[in-house]
């Protein structure tokens, strides 16, 4: 936006200038210029940029508008090339850039999206002072801002496995590497070429997967055995197993029935979390438009072995035939079954999980949103639903062991 006005300045200052001589201004220490041809009057009106028509003397003669608009040129053309020397200069002194030459016992993000925000928070909550590099090949300017003012990090472009960045970074004084980058060929390849160069970071990698099945099929490689690696939503659906729903099955006294609508990759590992308390649980109904196939994903990924009964119901969730279906083969009337709606379409969660809630109020009702919602809590907390957001499960449940060894509380 920034490079939009200033272009639009320009060719008006240039244009009221230009426009000015056109109409009969003469200049007083150049008065042949209201006379001058039209590429004379452009090159003395180009000039303005350069030094303010300091050697072509102040407008004289002609009419008052064109006089006027000179001088609107005159004092706008200095003024605008002024401002953007001085964005330059700062940008070239800005202090974060030569911090880079002293850096040391510091932390490196790589990638600018919002899972470096969670991560921020965490490390900021535990290391105020610690200097961090946040690296992305590409980032926007709000986006620099915002993580710069808010975090107090440093924001550098590049790619980290080029050598010359390495060494800008002094990638073998960091504390920790964080790739968090949304490729993730590009963020094992780039771990690999780290650790080649850099054979002792290896404990200190932490490397986030989007793609479950592709972490699972690298985890006997070498980079995996040397770094720790993770994916975000195998930690939300810990989380949520752990903190919510298995004490929900301890309260209650016969075996649960749970419902899994929508099974994607958040869907697949709260499953794969299941199989921990699989003796709690009676019956699992799987809903996804694409649930058949997905099921045998995760039959071959996870090897699921638990005791209880899989029932897989292909359909959207928003469409009452498919819980017709399920309602023919269960009882959601009885007990206390839980329905965890977690499909990536928060208005379907929780439309849906509003319509099961007023049909069977018996029911232990959870909805999923990406981000924290404040419409979704305040529906849950007036409905009796419970209301999750993926980042807000990730980011509490960041391990402080990813914490510098020697930071950790």
């Amino acid at each position: 936006m920034r490079i939009n006005w200033r272009w639009t300045a320009a060719i008006l200052l240039y244009a009221a200038g230009f426009g000015g001589l056109l109409m009969g201004v003469g200049l007083s220490e150049r008065p042949e210029a209201g006379d001058a041809g039209l590429l004379t009057k452009a090159y003395y009106t180009l000039g303005l940029f350069v030094v303010g028509g300091l050697d072509l003397g102040v407008p004289a003669g002609g009419p008052a508008i064109g006089r006027g608009m000179l001088w609107l040129a005159y004092f706008g053309c200095p003024l605008l090339m002024a401002s953007a020397v001085i964005e330059a200069v700062l940008r070239v002194m800005r202090p974060g850039r030569w911090q880079l030459r002293r850096l040391s016992d510091h932390i490196i993000i790589v990638g600018s999206g919002d899972l470096t925000t969670s991560f921020l928070r965490m490390f900021r909550g535990h290391l105020v002072r610690t200097p961090i590099v946040v690296v992305d090949e590409a980032i926007e300017e709000v986006r620099e801002d915002e993580l710069t003012q808010r975090f107090g990090v440093t924001v550098v472009t590049g790619d980290i496995t080029h050598r010359f960045l390495q060494h800008e970074l002094r990638l073998h004084e960091t504390l920790q590497l964080v790739f968090l980058g949304d490729n993730d060929f590009q963020a094992y390849e780039a771990a690999s070429k780290v650790l080649n160069e850099f054979p002792a970071l290896g404990s200190r990698i932490i490397l986030h997967c989007h793609n479950l099945r592709f972490m699972r099929s690298m985890q006997d490689t070498s980079v995996a055995r040397l770094c720790t690696t993770f994916n975000s939503y195998h930690l939300a659906a810990q989380a949520l197993v752990r903190n919510e729903l298995l004490s929900q099955f301890q309260r209650t006294e016969q075996r649960d029935l749970v419902i899994i609508a929508g099974f994607g990759r958040f869907g697949q590992t709260i499953m794969e979390e299941l199989e921990a308390v699989a003796d709690e649980i009676e019956k699992v109904f799987i809903i996804d438009i694409d649930a058949d196939r997905r099921m045998l994903v995760a039959e071959e990924q996870q090897r699921l072995q638990g005791t209880y009964e899989r029932i897989v119901l292909q359909g959207d969730i928003s469409h009452p035939e498919v819980w017709r279906r399920l309602t023919d083969q269960a009882d959601l009337s009885r007990a206390h079954p839980t329905i965890l709606l977690g499909t990536g379409r928060a208005e379907d969660n929780l439309r849906t999980a509003l319509w099961l809630k007023r049909k069977y109020p018996n029911a232990l009702v959870f909805a999923r949103t990406n981000d924290t919602s404040r419409l979704a809590e305040e529906v849950g907390a007036e409905h009796d639903i419970e209301a999750f957001s993926i980042r807000q499960l990730v980011e509490d449940s960041i391990p402080t062991t990813w914490l510098p060894a020697t930071h950790r509380s």
